[in-house]
């Protein structure tokens, strides 16, 4: 790939290249038309605003009139794939469309739909024709479906309960036991059931049903209350009891024993979902504490004019962009590389929800005591504060994420990294169309790791470039980045070469678990990297296509990581140097978006 010009600044926006399919031009419409029906969150006469939003959640419950406002939208078509009559195409744009919602509340976004999606992907994935026919008809048609999992995967019970299968008398299953904590317990007619199937232990204990409430025996089932939550307030949490509750074995999706590999593989589309909710919940703190901070005092000074402030305003935006990155190739690895993407979906989901919760508290501090307000200018803050790690940890913890990506390492180290081709360049690319998701083909282990080539390749051609006709300081910092990036992945390399992929003692250890950690921040590099080398070679927005904010994001995690850093002490003691320089025009766009009002992604986003 031959280095291009850098382009110009100018207009841009995050908008769609004039070259945009009819397709993107209309899922754009779709988001532009969610974020104006929900109105602006900072107007106190919007009944969907802030202001209304935080007082529901006082209250533990849903804002008045929001379903109402989602149902006119026809939000459950999202969940639904076309083929079955909803609007569900790209896990991409699916992404997308959550964050007006997110962005604002979390029970919201959370509690009215995206449970609903994680309930059907078990049927999306392996659902015969009628099963998937019937949860499209119930969602295209208003009602709920809820999933009631089972502890080992997933990790997100009040309480150690559990639902048997047992063969029935008659013919069918005979469901009984209990599940204390379910998403929309009490108004969902559909409902997806892990139960366990075999005492025998081993991955073919559990299975999963698919029921219909409407066609089970009366008293069967019973509600058992909803139980409070300190994040997500609003979203209603409750618990089923079922007693000899007979279901035909129709009810089964795929066969008996395939629930633990159902839920395996349905993961692999939540996770890629889960930094953009998080991404969309710290826009918004990140909004607040800008507004707080350019707030201007009697004497004219303001919070901006502190360095620390300054300094946080601009990481927190950089993060936003990182975690972007990551829910960029999360999503569109779906589509593009279904062999390889597993690792991509739980290192994001893994990765994202971290650097979220470090950032929203670098912010508190900056917030000062007005981090705790539960109402007023700044009471969004302590709500998304709360909000986050429920939806950020509520499908499996971080350390189930790491053992997933941790067994596919040493096979890399040994017949991937710096031996195969960087990732297709379309999954950098935010507006362009991409191939049908097939969910069979999707692979709980990935064979390879484009991802890694990619960054690679983007050292390889940084080092080709000829700098001297850049103008520009930021160019070889980058390179020189890039180069510490790629040295880290050779470290990695021989560390995982080194282990038996067979001895899982030795693969699950502490110093093992922290090289994985290390692994993620530079996938997390590899995509940023990605991401603006496409925008070089077709610009849609200047910023993105500028390197100042590829070179700061890289920057940070190389903090992370420790790997050498170009000019510290120029930088950080004199504030003059092309460090501070890039840093600057990250801070000048973050400040642009808020007075703008457009949103801390890659997209630029017009806001309501």
């Amino acid at each position: 790939m031959p280095p291009t010009a850098v382009p110009q600044r100018g207009a841009g926006n995050g908008a769609p290249s004039h070259d945009a399919s009819a397709a993107n031009l209309a899922e754009q419409t779709r988001i532009d038309a969610l974020e104006a029906a929900l109105g602006p969150l900072d107007d106190p006469r919007n009944p969907l605003g802030a202001a209304a939003l935080l007082a529901a959640d006082a209250a533990g419950e849903p804002v008045a009139g929001a379903e109402r406002v989602l149902d006119t939208f026809g939000l459950n078509a999202e969940f639904v794939p076309a083929e079955l009559g909803g609007r569900l195409t790209r896990m991409d744009v699916l992404g997308r469309l959550l964050r007006p919602l997110f962005r604002r509340d979390a029970s919201l976004g959370f509690g009215y739909g995206l449970s609903c999606f994680f309930a059907a992907v078990p049927v999306w994935t392996a659902g015969s024709d009628a099963q998937r026919r019937l949860v499209a008809r119930l969602l295209l048609g208003g009602d709920r479906v809820a999933v009631a999992r089972h502890e080992v995967a997933h990790g997100n019970d009040f309480v150690r309960d559990e639902l048997t299968a047992r063969p029935a008398p008659g013919g069918g299953l005979t469901v009984s036991g209990s599940k204390t904590a379910i998403a929309n317990a009490g108004r969902s007619r559909g409902l997806v059931v892990f139960a366990r199937t075999s005492a025998a232990p081993g991955g073919r204990s559990h299975s999963v049903l698919l029921l219909d409430r409407a066609d089970l025996a009366d008293g069967r089932i019973t509600d058992t209350g909803r139980h409070s939550t300190n994040g997500m307030r609003g979203a209603e949490f409750g618990g089923l009891a079922f007693a000899d509750c007979t279901v035909p074995d129709s009810a089964v999706l795929g066969r008996v024993g395939d629930g633990y590999e159902l839920s395996l593989r349905s993961s692999l589309l939540i996770r890629g979902l889960i930094p953009s909710i998080v991404l969309a919940g710290v826009d918004t703190a990140l909004r607040t504490v800008a507004a707080f901070a350019t707030r201007r005092r009697d004497d004219g000074r303001s919070s901006l004019d502190v360095r620390h402030v300054r300094d946080v305003l601009t990481g927190a935006f950089l993060d936003l962009l990182l975690i972007d990155c990551l829910a960029l190739v999360a999503t569109r690895s779906l589509h593009l590389l279904p062999h390889q993407m597993s690792v991509y979906a739980a290192s994001a989901a893994y990765l994202a929800p971290r650097l979220a919760a470090e950032t929203m508290d670098e912010m508190a501090a900056v917030l000062g005591e007005e981090s705790f307000a539960v109402s007023g200018t700044y009471g969004m803050f302590q709500k998304q504060l709360r909000d986050l790690p429920v939806t950020s940890l509520g499908h499996a913890g971080s350390a189930g994420r790491q053992v997933s990506i941790l067994p596919q390492l040493p096979h890399f180290a040994r017949h991937a990294w710096f031996a195969e081709r960087e990732a297709p360049g379309a999954l950098f690319r935010p507006h362009e169309d991409l191939p049908p998701l097939d969910l069979p083909r999707l692979s709980l282990l990935s064979g390879s790791d484009p991802l890694a080539a990619t960054l690679v390749a983007c050292t390889t051609w940084l080092e080709s470039a000829d700098l001297t006709e850049r103008g520009r300081e930021d160019w070889p910092l980058l390179r020189s980045l890039a180069q510490a990036f790629t040295g880290e992945l050779r470290d990695l390399a021989k560390a995982f070469g080194e282990i038996d992929p067979g001895d899982r003692a030795e693969l699950a250890s502490p110093r093992n678990f922290a090289l994985a950690d290390r692994y993620t921040l530079v996938l997390a590099a590899a995509a940023c990297l990605g991401t603006w080398r496409e925008q070089t070679n077709a610009p849609t927005d200047a910023f993105l296509a500028d390197p100042a904010w590829a070179f700061a994001v890289l920057h940070r995690l190389a903090r992370r990581l420790g790997l050498p850093l170009p000019d510290p002490a120029e930088d950080r003691t004199g504030g003059g140097g092309p460090v501070a320089a890039c840093e600057q025009r990250v801070l000048a766009e973050a400040l642009d978006r808020l007075h703008g009002r457009r949103s801390y992604d890659l997209y630029g986003s017009a806001l309501a």
